[in-house]
């Protein structure tokens, strides 16, 4: 092997399959697998449950967002890794660790938002999915496309199922067509979908609205939502409203109702 190829191997190998970016409260994660089209290779699923673990301690995080880099937000699973390994107790590993991740993001305490562009298939789509919001170009395509491989997609269908209405859930998982970022807004997929040069505009404004709120109410917010989600009406109102008057008694909601009624702005204490 020549130097120059040496050399190109070692760079290879040091490239962090995940960036992370910090500003203003908003943490920036990036797929950084561009030539596999942001593949959720192993190395690539560990990063991301490492960095969001990481997150869930840091309380200078206010607002997660999950972009990535090349042309592509996430082509699914990386198929050619798992088809090296033909065995039914890795692939149940491996969904078992996919399903971990995607669920570390709806209990962070942090929203959790998509910056989409390109391709999300599979679990790709899923990833989407899983997040609390999703901003799309409008030349993204949205599909859960295993099942024209002969492969269902439950694990993706767990997610696309939980965020928009059944029906359309099981046209996507039952067809594996590709939709638009239009249709993908229309059906609930995505919270909007934006022309591509106006997608930064669109994800850095929606988070920093999200990260100028109160912390502890938002935490305390996104968890009862998804909770409540999971429960029958009165036990859903059960808890919401002990919730609330937990909120009730935060530091932040006293000095943000003292705040609108003097018409000022609130000074959070993040208490």
């Amino acid at each position: 092997m020549s130097a120059k190829a040496s050399g190109a191997k070692a760079e290879a190998v040091e490239t962090p399959v995940l960036l992370r970016d910090d500003r203003e409260g908003i943490a920036t994660l990036t797929l950084n697998r561009p030539a596999q089209y942001n593949a959720l290779s192993e190395a690539l699923l560990a990063a991301l449950q490492g960095a969001l673990d990481e997150i869930r301690e840091d309380r200078a995080v206010r607002v997660v967002v999950i972009a990535a880099a090349g042309k592509a937000f996430c082509a699914g699973h990386d198929l050619k890794e798992m088809r090296a390994k033909p065995s039914r107790e890795y692939y149940g590993e491996l969904f078992e660790t996919c399903s971990r991740m995607m669920t570390s993001i709806v209990r962070l305490p942090q929203p959790v938002i998509a910056r989409v562009h390109g391709l999300a298939t599979a679990a790709g789509c899923q990833l989407v999915a899983s997040c609390d919001l999703a901003a799309a170009a409008a030349s993204a395509r949205f599909a859960t496309s295993g099942i024209n491989a002969g492969l269902f997609c439950m694990t993706p269908g767990v997610a696309v199922g939980r965020t928009m209405h059944r029906k359309h859930a099981l046209e996507l998982l039952l067809t594996g067509e590709f939709v638009d970022a239009d249709r993908a807004a229309e059906i609930g997929l995505v919270n909007r979908a934006v022309e591509d040069d106006a997608l930064d505009e669109a994800v850095t404004g929606l988070a920093r609205t999200i990260a100028a709120k109160s912390w502890p109410a938002i935490a305390r917010g996104k968890d009862t939502f998804y909770r409540q989600m999971e429960l029958g009406l009165d036990d859903a109102y059960a808890l919401a409203g002990c919730s609330m008057a937990d909120n009730m008694m935060f530091a932040d909601a006293a000095e943000g109702i003292d705040a609108f009624i003097e018409k000022r702005k609130p000074n959070w204490r993040d208490e």
